[in-house]
């Protein structure tokens, strides 16, 4: 049999080695070292470059009766290598290649081979008992291996297992019990001279899993030991030994046999992991990707074909990309055979599954050279391989787009143009990959805009009434993408896409399409032009009735749908009467934080009409509600805080309600402590609903609620500002609240909000100023940081309460100008 080493074995043999070195003369050598001691990821202590020409590692060797010499411990072999002028290693082969360093030594060193004769020598190792026994049994099947020749079929294992027993019969020499229990082997034994070079000749090329060509991550590598142990322990079918013996014939035939061979892989089950496995662990990948620089179109196509059925697996993948494969595939792309571009583009789709992958596609030109497979002239006149090669162009960019770098690429290389043409197509098999690649790029804010400006809505429309459901699907994808900007919302109802997706809420069987179409309803229905369609279309009764059941995926986009639609009153009583208030308060308990946020947006939004307030403060939805505000999400915390709201506003005893809850009030002044300003903000608006109720502003005042928000008051954020200003108004009517946040600095802070271009900055400011000039150093402070202009110009507004309190702020601030006046003079 050939022999392939790898990295473990050597590694073996030379820590078994080093435990016989030593300056006395019963050692079998005076020293042995790595010359390279730094030892690489995979094992190797040969450096990356060589180690792509099957080098494993470098040994110097000083044995007691000659000169030291240095070896070269590779894939195919021990040998000895000399030096160059300068010194250096020259990496070339001087005399005969070994299958074990102990048969270099043998016939290297006679003092080597005495004392194994002899068996008189000295261990210094350290192995314990089980070491010992495990190094044995692995150290006696290695060198068994290297003895005995195997074939792929159970006869010749038979046959050969018999040889094996009849020549163990016939030795008359047998290493001593002593050199056994160290582990060293047969090929120690003397045997014939000429028997044994013959044997040596024929082992520089092996069978062995080759799998240190390049390092490779520690998940990896786990993966990839995983997978070897549950091999070595399963009985492997036949086609796993002929394929074996095909990738035999790969190696060493002529172009007529490998053409043969490569046929004949072929009609193996090539889907199933034994026959993937098979190929990799006798190094057939490498075979397979070198066959693809060679100058024969056929040898290409062949290998292609068959890289491209394995490469469904994530070893190959992985072990693909590990070989360099992919640059290989990336350069045949520009190949003038169309068969050949097709059959690369569709591994590249394959293998790019990947991160590392998908940068190696682009660091070696591969976005551009994929973009350029699309243009294949006018759809009409294309003939099928043309279009075949700009699907499969189109199923590489697929895999590919998965990165944020690699769209950017795609733009740039003209693909979005090429993608519109495509998308006009009516094959569906070119459409999948085409609305699969937008879909996936549709995340990037250039893309949706090209989408929208290039006429691609109106096909994704169209396609979304394909029968195809997987077209479908990706269509639905690419408007929940596209529909974040109003003007594609607009688009999706103008040319008819609301009603399609309403009717792909039917399919509750394909949860992947459900999701997608929900998705985009829910972002379609931001508008309210598209909610008063789906109300037509009876779109809220479905919607509700998805609420049960369902994965996360699904329950996200369909609560997220029915928050947008509860923004219109007609639509909160539909999720009633369809019994959808206690599925949503339900939802509460969940733990999926992205849909945290948009139940409790949902809830919140339901809560504005008093029936529903019922229903969930008869489900404790409240309660539910608050504890969110415990959250570690700012989402959430800023979501609850917003739906507690209306909670409080539309409930019956609000007062009541909001102080049963133990700690319930100290943990919202609390979160005035965040640095979201989103948090901060809902929590003001919840704050100023809280303090409505006279005893629960007693309360929050004795949480420290006043010097909390005049800390706010510095900010620049017109959404905080107005909330801000609404809960310092409402905490201004309980005992001293108001000289405190005079004294605590808020008031200056607040005559500069009237500069806001916001009439509900204004508006909120003002209230909040008319309470604080209650207090005549308020005013005092107002007047000094120029507040009467402002509020003049504010007086003559048509917003009647702005208007009320501006007037009500200047009467107080003129009041005391009035009592100063008057006791000047008294």
């Amino acid at each position: 049999r050939e022999v392939r080493l790898n990295p473990e074995a050597v590694q073996s043999e030379y820590e078994l080695l080093k435990s016989f070195s030593g300056s006395e003369d019963t050692c079998c050598l005076e020293t042995i070292n790595w010359t390279l001691d730094y030892q690489f990821s995979n094992g190797c202590h040969a450096p990356p470059w060589r180690q792509v020409h099957g080098d494993i590692s470098y040994i110097d060797i000083k044995p007691l009766d000659g000169d030291a010499f240095c070896v070269i411990a590779s894939t195919s072999g021990f040998f000895i290598t000399g030096k160059d002028s300068n010194g250096e290693l020259s990496y070339e082969c001087e005399g005969d290649v070994y299958p074990t360093l102990a048969a270099l030594l043998k016939k290297k060193s006679v003092h080597f081979a005495d004392t194994i004769d002899k068996k008189e020598f000295s261990y210094y190792g350290t192995l314990n008992q089980k070491d010992q026994l495990e190094r044995t049994k692995d150290e006696t099947s290695y060198m068994n291996e290297n003895e005995t020749q195997v074939d792929g079929t159970a006869d010749d294992k038979d046959r050969s297992a018999q040889k094996k027993k009849k020549g163990a019969k016939g030795r008359t020499l047998e290493p001593s019990q002593k050199w056994k229990n160290i582990g060293f082997g047969g090929d120690l034994v003397e045997e014939d001279e000429s028997s044994k070079d013959t044997r040596q000749s024929t082992r520089l090329k092996g069978d062995i899993d080759d799998d240190f060509s390049e390092s490779s991550s520690e998940s990896e590598e786990e993966e990839e030991s995983q997978d070897r142990r549950q091999e070595s322990n399963a009985d492997l079918p036949s086609e796993y030994w002929q394929i074996q013996k095909l990738v035999k014939y790969l190696k060493g035939g002529n172009q007529t046999a490998t053409i043969i061979a490569l046929c004949a892989m072929r009609d193996f089950n090539l889907t199933q992991e034994t026959c993937q496995l098979a190929i990799r662990d006798v190094g057939g990948l490498e075979v397979l990707i070198n066959l693809l620089e060679t100058e024969e179109i056929k040898c290409k196509i062949g290998s292609l074909k068959i890289l491209k059925e394995i490469s469904r697996n994530t070893l190959i993948r992985k072990a693909i990309a590990d070989l360099g494969g992919l640059q290989t595939m990336v350069n045949i792309v520009q190949s003038m055979n169309k068969e050949l571009k097709c059959l690369a583009a569709e591994t590249i789709a394959h293998v790019a599954k990947f991160r590392r992958a998908r940068r190696t596609v682009r660091q070696y030109g591969g976005i551009r050279k994929l973009v350029s497979l699309l243009d294949c002239g006018l759809l009409s006149g294309a003939s099928d391989i043309d279009v075949a090669v700009a699907r499969s162009g189109a199923l590489a960019l697929w895999s590919c787009s998965k990165s944020t770098k690699n769209k950017k690429a795609i733009r740039k290389a003209g693909g979005i143009p090429l993608l519109a043409r495509l998308l006009k197509s009516k094959n569906e098999a070119m459409l999948i990959p085409v609305v699969g690649t937008l879909q996936e790029c549709a995340s990037e804010q250039t893309y949706r805009l090209a989408i929208r400006t290039e006429g691609m809505v109106e096909d994704l429309v169209n396609n979304l009434k394909s029968e195809n459901q997987e077209l479908q699907r990706h269509c639905a994808s690419a408007i929940f993408k596209c529909a974040e900007d109003e003007d594609t919302r607009n688009l999706v109802r103008q040319y008819g896409g609301l009603d399609p997706l309403v009717s792909l809420l039917t399919n509750i069987e394909n949860k992947e399409l459900l999701a997608a179409a929900t998705g985009a309803i829910w972002k379609c229905s931001i508008s309210v032009e598209n909610v008063t369609r789906f109300q037509e279309l009876k779109a809220i009764e479905q919607l509700v009735a998805l609420l049960t059941d369902q994965p996360e995926e699904v329950l996200i986009n369909v609560v997220g749908a029915l928050g947008e639609c509860a923004q219109m009153l007609a639509n909160r009583t539909a999720i009633r009467k369809a019994g959808g208030i206690p599925s949503l308060v339900n939802l509460l308990t969940s733990t999926n934080q992205a849909l945290l946020v948009n139940v409790t947006k949902a809830v919140g939004a339901c809560a504005t009409e008093p029936d529903n307030m019922a229903i969930i403060d008869r489900l404790d939805g409240v309660r539910l509600l608050w504890s969110l505000l415990k959250s570690t999400n700012p989402r959430v915390q800023a979501s609850a805080a917003w739906a507690i709201c209306p909670c409080i506003e539309n409930a019956k005893d609000a007062g009541e309600m909001v102080r049963s809850f133990v700690g319930g009030l100290e943990l919202i002044v609390s979160l005035l402590k965040s640095n979201d300003q989103e948090v901060l903000a809902s929590v003001c608006a919840a704050i100023a609903n809280i303090a409505k109720d006279e005893e629960n502003l007693a309360v929050i005042t004795d949480h420290g609620v006043v010097p909390m928000l005049a800390k706010l008051a510095s900010t620049k954020e017109d959404r905080l500002r107005q909330y801000l200003a609404e809960s310092i108004a409402r905490c201004c009517m309980w005992g001293n609240n108001r000289v405190a946040f005079g004294k605590e600095g808020a008031v200056p802070p607040l005559v500069g909000y009237l500069k806001s271009p916001s009439q509900d900055v204004h508006r909120a400011t003002a209230r909040a100023l008319y309470q604080l000039s209650r207090d005549p150093d308020n005013c005092i402070s107002m007047h000094d940081s120029g507040v009467v202009q402002p509020l003049m110009k504010m007086v003559g507004s048509q917003d009647d309460v702005l208007q009320e309190a501006s007037a009500g702020c200047l009467k107080n601030i003129r009041k005391l100008a009035l009592a100063n006046e008057k006791a000047k003079y008294h």
